[in-house]
C-alpha cells in the first residue's frame, strides 16, 4: 500500500515537472506586435506602505515623471499603522497621504480592502485602479502600457516584476534569476498561449468596475495570489504585459527573505486549501485548460513540499536503514535520465538569463550560492505547512534608495 502510494505521488510529480518545462518553451519567442492607443484611461495610483520613509520619497519622484498625461492620474500613498514620516514626506511630493489606523486588521490585503472604500466615496472616479508598494520604481511607460491593455479589452494585468538591487547580496541576486526565469518563462510562455498570468503582489492594474463588482476580499498573507484565483473562478483571467516593467527592493540578508518566503508559503497554504480544489472541478466541469493550469500553480506549495518529504524519505531509508525499503521509480530509471532532468532545470535558469539580455556581472559570480536559495525553500516550505495558520502580517524593511535612472543604466 505504502509503495503503491510512493510510486503514484512520483508519477505524479514527474508528471507535473514534465509538463511546467514544456510550458516554458513558449517563452522562448517574444511577440512585439502589439496595438497602441492614445491616453484616454484615468488611473487611481495606490501604493501600500507601513513605515517607509527611507524608500517613499524616491517613488514620489519616480511616479512624477511617468509619461502619461497629469491629470489622468492620481497618486494615493496607504500610510498602514505608520509611526514614522512616511505621510510627510509624501505630502511634502504634493501626493494624498491616506492615514489608516487598524491595529486588529493589519497587513496589505487589508489596507488595500479600506482604501478602495475609501476611493470609491471620493468625488472623481478612475477607469482603473494600479497598485504599487513603496520601495518600487516604475518604468516611465508603465501606465501607457496599461492604458494599451485595458483599451483592448484587458481587465486585470500583471507588469514586469523586475528587481532594482540584484548585485546587492548573493540573496538579492538569487531573486533576481527567479524573477527573470519567472517572467520570461512562466508568464510569458502563457500569455503567448493566451492563457491567464498569475499576480505578483506589485505592478497590477485591476479595472475599476470589475473592482467594485467583485469587491477586493483578498486579505490572506498573499493577496496577490488569492485575487488571481478569485478572478479565474469568475472567468476574468490576468493579462501579463512584458513591457510594463516595475522594480522591486529584494531582501538583502537569507534571514530576511527566509522571514518573507515564509509568509508568502504560509499564505499559499492558505490559498491552496481553499480555491484549488473548486477550479479543478471547475476545468474538468468545463473542459477549461486555464483554470486547470492556474489550480496547479496554486498547489505547487504542495508539490515543493511533496517533493522534499519524498526525498527525505528516501534518505534517510538509504542512508540509516540499508535501504531501499520505500518503492522509488526513479531508481529504475537510466542514470542520464537523472542528469538530463537536473541540466533541463538548470539550463531554463541560464537560458531566461540570456534571453532577458541580463547584463550583471555579479550575479553571475553569484550563480554559485544559487542552489542554496533554490534548496532552502524546502524547509521553509515544510515549516510553513505547520504554521499555515499564522495570519500575522510581517513586514519587510526597505532602505535601498535607488533611482530610475541608475537601475537602467546598468541594464545597458
Amino acid at each position: 500500500m505504502t509503495d503503491a502510494l510512493f510510486v503514484s505521488l512520483q508519477v505524479i510529480l514527474a508528471a507535473i515537472a514534465v509538463y511546467q518545462f514544456l510550458f516554458s518553451l513558449f517563452g522562448l519567442r517574444r511577440t512585439k506586435r502589439k496595438e497602441v492607443y492614445a491616453p484616454q484611461k484615468s488611473f487611481a495610483v495606490l501604493v501600500a506602505a507601513h513605515n517607509e520613509e527611507e524608500v517613499v520619497g524616491a517613488l514620489m519622484e519616480n511616479l512624477k515623471q511617468l509619461h502619461y498625461p497629469k491629470e489622468l492620474y492620481d497618486v494615493f500613498v496607504i500610510c498602514d499603522n505608520c509611526t514614522d514620516n512616511t505621510a510627510k514626506i509624501v505630502r511634502e511630493h504634493g501626493m494624498n497621504a491616506c492615514v489608516r489606523t487598524n491595529t486588529n486588521l493589519r497587513g496589505k490585503g487589508y489596507a488595500i480592502e479600506w482604501m478602495l472604500k475609501e476611493l470609491w466615496a471620493m468625488p472623481r472616479q478612475y477607469d482603473a485602479v494600479v497598485m504599487f508598494d513603496a520601495d518600487n520604481l516604475a518604468d516611465t511607460e508603465f501606465l501607457m502600457e496599461m492604458n494599451n491593455d485595458l483599451c483592448s479589452g484587458a481587465r486585470v494585468i500583471q507588469g514586469y516584476i523586475d528587481t532594482k538591487n540584484p548585485e546587492d547580496s548573493w540573496i538579492t541576486a538569487a531573486y533576481g534569476v527567479s524573477y527573470w526565469y519567472i517572467n520570461r518563462l512562466w508568464q510569458l510562455s502563457r500569455h503567448n498561449l493566451q492563457m491567464a498570468n498569475f499576480l505578483g503582489g506589485t505592478g497590477m492594474c485591476f479595472e475599476t468596475s470589475l473592482l467594485k463588482e467583485m469587491g477586493w476580499g483578498a486579505t490572506s498573507l498573499v493577496e496577490d495570489l488569492e485575487f488571481t484565483m478569485r478572478s479565474a473562478s469568475k472567468g476574468v483571467y490576468p493579462r501579463f504585459n512584458y513591457d510594463a516593467k516595475v522594480f522591486d527592493e529584494k531582501p538583502l540578508t537569507f534571514k530576511a527573505s527566509s522571514r518573507q518566503r515564509l509568509r508568502w508559503m504560509q499564505g499559499h497554504f492558505t490559498v491552496a486549501r481553499r480555491y484549488f480544489f473548486p477550479l479543478i472541478w471547475q476545468s474538468i466541469k468545463e473542459r477549461n485548460l486555464i483554470k486547470f493550469d492556474l489550480a496547479l500553480y496554486g498547489a505547487n506549495v504542495y508539490v515543493v513540499l511533496l517533493t522534499f518529504l519524498m526525498t527525505a524519505a528516501i534518505w534517510i531509508d538509504n542512508s540509516l536503514f540499508g535501504g531501499p525499503h520505500i518503492a522509488n521509480i526513479y531508481g529504475h530509471l537510466p542514470i542520464w535520465l537523472s542528469y538530463f532532468a537536473i541540466g533541463a532545470n538548470v539550463f531554463t535558469f541560464l537560458l531566461s538569463m540570456a534571453l532577458e539580455k541580463v547584463r550583471y556581472k555579479k550575479v553571475y559570480l553569484y550563480l554559485l550560492t544559487f542552489p542554496i536559495y533554490l534548496l532552502s525553500w524546502y524547509p521553509i516550505t515544510f515549516y510553513a505547512f505547520f504554521t499555515q495558520n499564522n495570519k500575522q502580517w510581517s513586514h519587510t524593511k526597505h532602505t535601498r534608495v535607488v533611482r530610475l535612472e541608475e537601475v537602467q543604466s546598468k541594464q545597458v
